[in-house]
């Protein structure tokens, strides 16, 4: 009786750590707070999760709040990524917000740079 006590136990604790997962940013393209010598065609962000397509979203701007990205975020399974237009030298912000499919959302922004 006891082992079964333990073993339901562990399976609660199992579907409630999993019923409170979230999608992390695990790897970003740029990387957040990155310094790079030539313009990015894309950024692309993973996460730890499987992402909804249909909720997440990514966009990326100039210093100036001017949006660079072109077109719609496209998402493949825990990965984003969004085209850009051409860039120059400057400060560019990535902002993104992930809804896995348990529907839990997290969002976030980091900024990389371009330098000649």
């Amino acid at each position: 009786m006891r082992s079964f006590v333990v073993i339901l136990s562990l399976f609660f604790l199992t579907v409630s750590v999993a019923a409170h997962a979230h999608a992390s940013l695990t790897y970003a393209s740029p990387s957040a707070g990155s310094t790079v010598s030539a313009a990015p065609h894309e950024v692309t962000l993973t996460f730890t999760d499987t992402l909804e397509a249909a909720f997440s979203n990514l966009a990326v701007t100039d210093a100036s709040g001017v949006e660079v990205s072109q077109g719609k975020a496209q998402v493949s399974g825990n990965t984003m990524r969004i085209g850009l237009k051409p860039l120059n030298v400057g400060v560019y912000k990535v902002n993104w917000r992930a809804v896995s499919t348990d529907t839990h959302k997290t969002e976030g922004s980091f900024t990389f740079q371009i330098i000649q």
